[in-house]
Formats: structure tokens, C-alpha cells, sequence
């Protein structure tokens, strides 16, 4: 068994003044390049950033490998294939298997709440009345050094229930409720993604290795007697596009539940189908984390991102503007339909998607009808056999609760027995890649830039989940807004729902990126302009929409813009 605690809690680390660890104790092998303070030095202790070498030298062969497929795969795609199911898994999908049973501490996630790994934001949606708040290392946090290591300290503290928080603007101080609190998932980065703050054999980290490795270690032991009856840690798992990186982190839950001595299948993941591939292996990705999932995730924001990505080389395949990409769009709603029957064919979750609407609080009627749409929303997924749902907001939960509670029965803790929906078994890959019908116009070009720069600079400064226009921001549908004019813009589109018959190309958009920056700058001021970073993010996100080929990732070039190395400055990988 690891050598820790009750609470999985080593002894600080002692600052050493030589070495490669800038001041933390650190194994052979590990350099890190992050500020030292003493809060993460309790985090990053030798046995601890020892668990995640072992993890990052036993996968990341595997991991680079996997990556390498991906770019097979976008080649492919750029040369006129589109994803479909595969055939030499057809006796997974057509046989009857079902995944381990779900733990009872987690069977009622009918109201799901999302946030960044930020102090006061775990304690607000803990208490907020929601089944589950999913802590975000992802889409909706800004990787700094100071973000990453500040979470994983606040999130080892909501774990052994000794997280409070003291706004001092408020003279306030806010403490977890005594009972009632949300289940806790949290959110690794995505296989993508490195962590230029800690190298391993000269190199950086594997971001996910290092948020789930260091959140492993620390809080398995108490998780298990405090939140999950014997169960957990419970994990949310993002960006997957087949069975065979769903294998990866099978091998990695079989790993650390070794090292810790806990029984096989203590470990449970939800994992969000958020990329066009991975709908057509949701069967084969459940089938390797069998003993470890407890369900799939409509991500339908990013889901949209990866239709773009996927059909960048498809000129035929070209999206309306952003807000008429809805759940009625017949292949969203294919999709959607497919993870209900797939996940209770195999007896486990089919989560919702996400509310992002914020409340309205100086115009009630706004706000109204932003809560109408909402419920409309939330009783669609219900009726169509969603076990749950996400929100952006604590004020969403109520009336979140209220549709599915209402819908369901308040004794019933799931659908997974009483919506088979045996009727989505016709579902086809045609259904699947319908083409999304609607208008384009300059509106949607203009909403795409103000929302994707202003987006960006938060970023840059730190923060990765940001209200714009009512509506919670995270890098999600800031890709979506990229991406989506990335095509406008390579295929000259004709905006055609304003009557105008203008065509998209670099000097209109030019025009209006500059329009747009001084919209930005009336709508925050001038001072708050002058000291964030909207040029900076202006000329990242108009490199990334004017590029000749489309980057992969928004994050991944902004990440190098962010990445602060100590003593020596900045770092570009």
C-alpha cells in the first residue's frame, strides 16, 4: 500500500536548496519549475510526485501513440473519409454485457453542477443542493502553476471537510453544510495536454497524470470513508476519441488501485462523449472501463467543436451560426438518443448536458426567460431517458431539480431500468453526420469574436471559466467560436441569413475585429481594457482564425503564454 494516512496525507515536504525540484523534495528523475510555496510542498511531497513518475513512465508510451492516431485519423478525415462504426467491434456493440453496478453512493445524479478547482467555487457547489459537483482541472480552468497546485490543496481539503474560505470584500466566511453536500468528480486535463511546470526525464509531465496522480494519492483513503461508501475516487474523463484511449485510463485506474491496495473497481468514471469519433465507440469505450464506469456525458459543447475539427477538410459540411446548434439539430439529437440507449443497455448513467445560463439578477423578465429556456431543455433530456443533467450556476439547480425530480418520481433514483429506448437502436452513421441546417450571418461572425477574444484574455490572466452575455464561458464553446470562423473564413462562406450576400473572407474579418475590440473596450472600460490582456488574446485568436491549417487546440498555443518557469521567466515548449 502507498505509505500514507487515514486522509492520504503525507508529511510536508522540506525545502531543499539544491537539485532539480526549485525547493520541493523531489525523486530522480523530476525537475520541477514551479514557484515553491509551502502549501504545495504538502502537495507535491517525494511520495506523492513519485506516484506520478511511475504513472508518466508506464503510460506515456502509450499516450504518445495514442496522440499519433489522432493524426492519422484527422489526415484521413482531411482527404474526404468521415468516422463510422467499426466493424471489428461489431461483437461488442451486437452482444449483451453490462458494466459493474453502480455504487450507491453515487446512484442519484439527476442535478450535476460544474466549476474550476477554485476555493469558494468547491464550497458553493458542494453546498449547493446539486447530487454531484464536478471539480474542473479542464475547460474550465486556466492550467497556471498557481491554479493547478491552489486546487489540488482546496480540493484535499474539501476531502477531509476542513475547506472554509474568507472573502474579505464580504467579511464573509463561507464553510461547507454539515450534511447534504454533492458527491465530488473531479476532472483531469485531457490526454493532450502536457504540464511544462514538471518534467519527468526531461520532459513535461502528461497533464491528466499529474491531476489525477497527485488528487489520487492524497484523498483516496478519506474519499472512500467519507463520500463514497467504500467506492471512489469518482473521475470525470474528457476529450476521448476511441476504445483505445478509454483502455489507457482503465490501465491507469488498475495501477493506482494496485499501488493503493484498494479492490479492483473502486475507481469510477464518467466519461463525456464530447468528440464526433467517439459516438461511434461509446460500446467498445464503456466495454474497457466496464469495471470502472458509472456512465457517458452528452459534452455537447464541445461536441459541436469537434464536428468543425473533424470535417475541416469538408467544405460541404459547414455550420450555421452557433446558438441554432441546439439539441434539435437532427445529428445532436441522434447522438443524444444513442448515449441513452447505449449507457442503459450497460446498466450505467447517460448524463445530460450543460445549462449555461447564469441568472439575470437586474432584469427579472431576462431572467425568466432565460430559466424557461432551461427547464424546456431540462425536460427534453428527461423525457428522453437522461438520468441527470448539468449546470453552470448555483441558481440553476432548483429549477434543474424540479424538472427532473418532477419527470422521475422522487424516490427513483435513476431511468436506467425504465427508459431502454430500444427504439434508438435504428440510430445510423447518417444520423450521426446529418448536416446541421440553418442561417449564417455577420451577427454570428461578430458574437464568435467578442466572445472567443474576450474569453482568451481571461485565460491568459488566469481565469477559465467567464460569464459573457449571460451565459457561463468556458474553452469549450471558446473553440467553437474559433473554429467556427477558422471555416468561415477558409471556404469564403456566403452569410446568407442576412440578405446581404456577403461573402467571409480576411478583410471582412479584419473589419470586424476591430469593431468588435472596440465593443470590448466600451462594454469594460477603458481601464479594465488597458490592463487585461484583450490585445494579446486578439492576436492569438485571429492567428488561430486566419491560419492556413487549423490548430488542433485553441489552448495548446495559448498555454505556452501562460507557462512560468522559476527562476528563469516564461517558457515556450
Amino acid at each position: 500500500m502507498m505509505g500514507v494516512g487515514t486522509n492520504g496525507y503525507t508529511a510536508p515536504a522540506t525545502r531543499k536548496s539544491s537539485g532539480g525540484g526549485a525547493g520541493y523534495d523531489v525523486p530522480e528523475g523530476v525537475e520541477i519549475r514551479g514557484r515553491f510555496d509551502e502549501e504545495f510542498a504538502k502537495i507535491l511531497t517525494k511520495e506523492a510526485l513519485e506516484f506520478v513518475v511511475e504513472l508518466q513512465r508506464e503510460f506515456r508510451n502509450r499516450i504518445k501513440y495514442a496522440l499519433e492516431c489522432r493524426k492519422e485519423a484527422k489526415r484521413r478525415y482531411n482527404e474526404g473519409v468521415v468516422p463510422g462504426f467499426d466493424p471489428a467491434t461489431k461483437f461488442i456493440r451486437e452482444t449483451n454485457w453490462v458494466c459493474a453496478p453502480v455504487p450507491p453512493a453515487v446512484a442519484d445524479r439527476r442535478v450535476e453542477i460544474t466549476g474550476p478547482v477554485e476555493r469558494k467555487m468547491i464550497i458553493n457547489a458542494l453546498n449547493s443542493g446539486a447530487k454531484v459537483f464536478m471539480a474542473d482541472f479542464e475547460d474550465a480552468l486556466s492550467p497556471t502553476w498557481e491554479n493547478l497546485m491552489r486546487g489540488q490543496v482546496n480540493l484535499k481539503d474539501a476531502v477531509d471537510g476542513s475547506i472554509t474560505f474568507h472573502d474579505k470584500a464580504r467579511n464573509r466566511v463561507y464553510k461547507l453544510n454539515d450534511k447534504n453536500t454533492a458527491k465530488l468528480f473531479v476532472r483531469p486535463r485531457g490526454w493532450h495536454l502536457p504540464e511544462a511546470h514538471i518534467l519527468i526525464d526531461g520532459e513535461p509531465a502528461t497533464g491528466c497524470l499529474v491531476d489525477f496522480g497527485l488528487y489520487f494519492f492524497h484523498n483516496y483513503a478519506a474519499f472512500r470513508q467519507t463520500q463514497g461508501a467504500g467506492f471512489g475516487p469518482f473521475f470525470y474523463l474528457p476529450k476521448m476519441e476511441n476504445s483505445r484511449e478509454a483502455k489507457i485510463w482503465n490501465c491507469v485506474f488498475e495501477r493506482a488501485e494496485k499501488k493503493a491496495g484498494i479492490e479492483r473497481g473502486s475507481i469510477r468514471a464518467t466519461v463525456l462523449i464530447e468528440t464526433l469519433p467517439a459516438v461511434f465507440q461509446m460500446d467498445e469505450i464503456l466495454h474497457e472501463l466496464r469495471d470502472h464506469s458509472v456512465g457517458l456525458n452528452c459534452g455537447r459543447w464541445d461536441y459541436i467543436f469537434s464536428y468543425v475539427k473533424t470535417f475541416q477538410g469538408h467544405p460541404d459540411r459547414l455550420l450555421p451560426d452557433r446558438f441554432l446548434v441546439g439539441m434539435t439539430q437532427h445529428f445532436m439529437r441522434s447522438y443524444s438518443d444513442l448515449l441513452i440507449r447505449t449507457c442503459h443497455r450497460r446498466c450505467v448513467h447517460a448524463m445530460g448536458g450543460m445549462a449555461a445560463q447564469i441568472p439575470i439578477r437586474d432584469d427579472p423578465a431576462a431572467n425568466e426567460a432565460a430559466l424557461d429556456l432551461v427547464r424546456k431543455d431540462k425536460l427534453r433530456e428527461v423525457k428522453a431517458g437522461h438520468d441527470g443533467t448539468w449546470a453552470a450556476h448555483p441558481g440553476l439547480i432548483p429549477a434543474c431539480m424540479e424538472v427532473f425530480t418532477n419527470n422521475m418520481g422522487s424516490n427513483t433514483p435513476n431511468q436506467i431500468q425504465s427508459m431502454r429506448r430500444e427504439d434508438a437502436s435504428s440510430i445510423t452513421e447518417e444520423d450521426l453526420l446529418e448536416r446541421p441546417r440553418g442561417v449564417r450571418t455577420l451577427e454570428g461572425l461578430r458574437l464568435n469574436t467578442r466572445v472567443g477574444i474576450q474569453y482568451l484574455a481571461a485565460w491568459l490572466t488566469g481565469t477559465g471559466s467567464v460569464p459573457l452575455y449571460n451565459l457561463m464561458e468556458d474553452a469549450a464553446t471558446a473553440e467553437i467560436s474559433r473554429v467556427q470562423n477558422w471555416q468561415w473564413i477558409k471556404y469564403g462562406v456566403e452569410l446568407d441569413g442576412d440578405g446581404l450576400g456577403v461573402r467571409v473572407g480576411k478583410e471582412l474579418f479584419g473589419r470586424v475585429v476591430e469593431e468588435e475590440m472596440q465593443r470590448i473596450e466600451r462594454e469594460v472600460g477603458k481601464e479594465k481594457f488597458k490592463k487585461g490582456m484583450y490585445k494579446e488574446a486578439c492576436k492569438l485568436f485571429t492567428r488561430q482564425c486566419t491560419a492556413q491549417t487549423l490548430d488542433d487546440f485553441l489552448t495548446l498555443d495559448a498555454y505556452n503564454h501562460i507557462v512560468m518557469h522559476h527562476p528563469r521567466g516564461s517558457s515556450r515548449l
